[in-house]
């Protein structure tokens, strides 16, 4: 699968000149402070119908929709917020990555003509009760009404209402993740692309309602939207049917055989791809701020300083500047080598292994965490700087948004601490799940006794509740496996077992 030296020369040197491409193209948007989602989603529509980045790049040039993502996050946000870089990459990952990954010709040949327009996308997944706390619950429904030919597609109770759809209220089509019911009978989780609206700048279709979720403390140059359907009857061809369809002869659900892959895989697809960008974006974010503020305090003279006048000469902001860097470097290293290990499988349209699937979403944890800790520290460091508008001290709120983005960074956590102790209690110490050290070990025996005491005290205890005493050990448990997987794809380790 590992492409020649001559190959990724060849993808260096396309990379290069798309970089600087799409460098231009950003500048040429003028993108501003303070504008209208008009002039947001505008100015996303004119990126692209440039064509500079296709909708199917996530698939063929991966390396370039990373790098758009990542040149964005440069540009953009610390000086304008999340509100731009988020809009693109629903557009471009959520909506129609998800229509490359489950579509089928005809669905990916409608997404090219979009494309073309200048059309945008949403992607509806979130629920009311099913928010970034939640994992991934479903209660939307999709019912094959075998007389009509169409999905009734119903969000039901309240609950089951669409919350926080980014692009939502300027997006000409959305992925809408329903449970698909099929003679009565459920069929997990599927994906439908559906026009919001009849043709750009229509008024919604019959069945969607949508309002807004108000003002926010970043991003409002960005539509954050609540969406319902009541009824709505979404076209027979509207199923994203690459695994797993309607036989609309029979009315009988078919089950398609693609290297064992299925239809949640593929949309778990996109969270892996929007987890490196989120990665990519924290960090890119925080070296701007730290490069930004290091220039600041590079030619700001302090009195009383001696020999060492400048700000930057303070030893505990010289001291964080030097922590800084090399943590972003570690970090950056890192989650390069899981793109270009992601990007492998993109390209084959293939699954990534258990390994690869941790690792991914051990970059997402770590470059969140570090950027949101590293910022903060940054701005106890410089007073009165870090107050002003413009420093991008005022749009930290970035990094609240990549936090939750493409599953909450704690509950990320809780899935690789949970799959360990599982695999520990099962006595599989040392496999794919399992403890790897003893400090792992001995966190898993902790976990066990206070989910014991816990059970000891009230036998009727729910495992949840149980699980939840043990908050503190399970979120050092979850550190300490980051820290263990970064170790062991770090490029030292790399070299060392080279050697052996």
């Amino acid at each position: 699968m590992r492409a020649s030296h001559r190959d990724d020369d060849a993808v260096a040197a396309d990379l290069a000149r798309f970089r600087a491409h799409f460098d231009r193209l950003i500048d040429s948007l003028h993108l501003s402070r303070g504008m209208s989602t008009r002039a947001s989603a505008a100015a996303l529509r004119k990126l692209v119908r440039s064509g500079a980045l296709l909708f199917d790049d996530v698939e063929r040039r991966p390396e370039r929709f990373f790098e758009a993502h990542r040149a964005l996050a440069r540009a953009t946000a610390t000086t304008l917020g999340p509100g731009f870089w988020i809009r693109f990459t629903v557009t471009y990952n959520l909506c129609f990555g998800t229509v490359q990954a489950l579509g089928t010709r005809a669905h990916r040949r409608r997404a090219r003509e979009a494309r073309a327009r200048g059309a945008l996308g949403c992607f509806c997944l979130t629920e009311r009760l099913a928010g970034v706390n939640s994992g991934l619950v479903v209660n939307t429904t999709a019912t094959w009404d075998h007389g009509k030919q169409t999905f009734v597609i119903e969000s039901g109770a309240e609950g089951g209402t669409k919350n926080w759809i980014s692009n939502g209220f300027r997006a000409d089509s959305a992925v809408v993740v329903a449970n698909l019911i099929v003679g009565g009978q459920a069929k997990g989780p599927h994906g439908f692309y559906v026009d919001l609206r009849p043709g750009i700048g229509k008024r919604l279709a019959r069945g969607i309602t949508m309002g807004d979720m108000g003002v926010k403390t970043t991003a409002n140059d960005l539509d954050n939207f609540w969406i319902r359907f009541d009824g709505f009857e979404a076209p027979r061809d509207s199923l994203l049917s690459k695994y797993g369809g309607v036989d609309f002869e029979t009315g009988e659900y078919r089950a398609e055989k693609r290297g064992g892959a299925s239809t949640m895989d593929m949309i778990g697809q996109r969270l892996y791809t929007g987890r490196i960008a989120v990665a990519q974006a924290a960090l890119a974010f925080t070296r701007r701020l730290y490069d930004d503020t290091k220039t600041y305090s590079d030619a700001k003279t302090c009195v009383m300083r001696g020999s060492t006048p400048y700000l930057s000469d303070v030893p505990q902001l010289s001291a964080l500047y030097a922590e800084g860097y090399a943590a972003l470097d570690r970090l950056d290293a890192f989650v390069a080598r899981c793109e270009r290990e992601l990007c492998e499988h993109l390209r084959a349209k293939t699954i990534p292994n258990a390994d690869l699937t941790r690792a991914i979403a051990v970059s997402k944890i770590k470059a969140v965490e570090a950027s949101i800790d590293l910022s903060f520290r940054l701005k106890q460091e410089v007073g009165s700087y870090a107050l002003m508008a413009g420093t991008g001290f005022d749009n930290t709120d970035f990094l609240q948004c990549c936090k939750f983005a493409e599953g909450d960074s704690r509950i990320l956590s809780q899935k690789l601490a949970r799959d360990c102790f599982g695999a520990y209690k099962r006595g599989d110490d040392g496999g794919v799940d399992g403890p790897r050290s003893e400090i792992e070990v001995e966190l898993c025996r902790r976990v066990d006794a206070v989910v014991n005491d816990a059970r000891a005290a009230n036998p009727n205890v729910h495992k949840i509740d149980a699980w939840d005493c043990a908050w503190r050990e399970v979120y050092e448990l979850a550190e300490v496996i980051c820290e263990r997987v970064m170790h062991e794809r770090s490029v030292d380790a790399e070299v060392l077992r080279s050697k052996l």
